[in-house]
Order: C-alpha cells, then structure tokens, then sequence
C-alpha cells in the first residue's frame, strides 16, 4: 500500500465539497485523466477512506421546524444510551459527543414547544441539564484543510506507509504498518473466534 499523496488529499477535498462531481470535473483540476481519478477513488473506498457518497439535504426547503443547537451536560454515566437515542430522532440533523462528556446535537424540532419535546426526548435518563440556542443560519462545509491524513494499523496504531499492507477479515478491511502486525492480529482474532 502506497501513502496518500497531494492528489488523493485533493480529490478528497473536492468530493467533498460536491460528492457528484464528475471525474472528468476532478480530472482537470489535479491534471489527471479521468480513468485516473477514477481509479484513485476506487482505490480510497477500497481502503475505507471513502466510506460512503451522500447528499446534503436542505432540510428547510422540505418541512417546517424550529432549528435548535443543543448542549447537553450531566449524563456521564449514559452519554453513550444517550447519544444513541439522540441520533435515533426522527429531527436530530447531527450529534457530537465532547471528550468531557458533553452531547450537542442540532436539530430540526417540528413541534411548537421545543422544551417539551426535549424533556420528552430525555425522559427517563437523570441529572439531565441542557441549553438550547435557536439557529438563524446553517451552512455545512466539510474540509480537509489543516489535517494530516494517514492510514493507522490496526494491530499497534503506527502510521501505515508504502511498507504496509491491508487484509480483509470477516468482510471488515484492515490497514496493518508491517506484515509482523498483520500475523500478530490475525493470530489473536483467530483465538478470539476459536473461543467463543
């Protein structure tokens, strides 16, 4: 497996901004041919760079709502049940969960009493507190400027350069640094499956 170069970075970066953006579109801005890119963006799904396409959704233009971001604090002990049933809402747009336990998600409530319906949402979980702030304007732009992207093995989260490889187990692909890593993690799902 070869590193990622600027290229990759770049269609990246441009699907992206507009996941149906025609290869031969992409093409001519990181001087490819479009079988080219093509390949390139076969060859980061095939990895799991690319997970998936999809859409961006105006969700205004479609029904009615009240737009709320809401900050969420107090559940330490049920952030993930939490989450979970957060996500789940039918007017839930997006969930984030901070490394201090904290879950603001942004949502869509279609109901004319947004305190109602968030109690209604959080029933049954204790020592919840939450503040919500009613949004004037949305606009979404995914970047990938200013990160560095690697690769991470998956047996001891080194950088995955030109000396690694990836296998797929059980239809899950994996990403290892060295073929001793890849043996050392195949061996111990391997015991793992045996034993249970």
């Amino acid at each position: 497996m070869r590193d990622l170069d600027e290229t990759d970075m770049e269609i990246l970066r441009l699907l992206g901004e507009d996941a149906r953006r025609p290869f031969s579109d992409i093409a001519e801005q990181v001087g490819l041919s479009g079988p080219a890119v093509s390949d390139r963006v076969e060859r980061l799904q095939e990895a799991g760079v690319i997970d998936r396409f999809t859409v961006d959704v105006d969700r205004s233009q479609l029904r009615a709502g009240v737009p709320v971001f809401v900050q969420v604090w107090g559940v330490i002990d049920a952030v993930d049940d939490l989450s979970d049933r957060i996500g789940d809402a039918e007017a839930v747009e997006h969930v984030f969960v901070t490394a201090d336990g904290e879950i603001w998600f942004s949502a869509r409530a279609r109901v004319r009493n947004v305190r109602r319906w968030l109690d209604g949402l959080f029933a049954g979980v204790d020592g919840v507190d939450y503040s919500v702030t009613l949004i004037d304007d949305v606009e979404w732009r995914p970047s990938l400027d200013g990160t560095e992207f690697a690769l991470i093995c998956a047996e001891c989260g080194n950088t995955v350069d030109t000396e690694g490889e990836s296998t797929n187990i059980d239809a899950q692909l994996y990403h290892f640094c060295c073929p001793s890593c890849r043996t050392r993690f195949e061996d111990r799902y391997d015991r793992l499956e045996e034993g249970t």
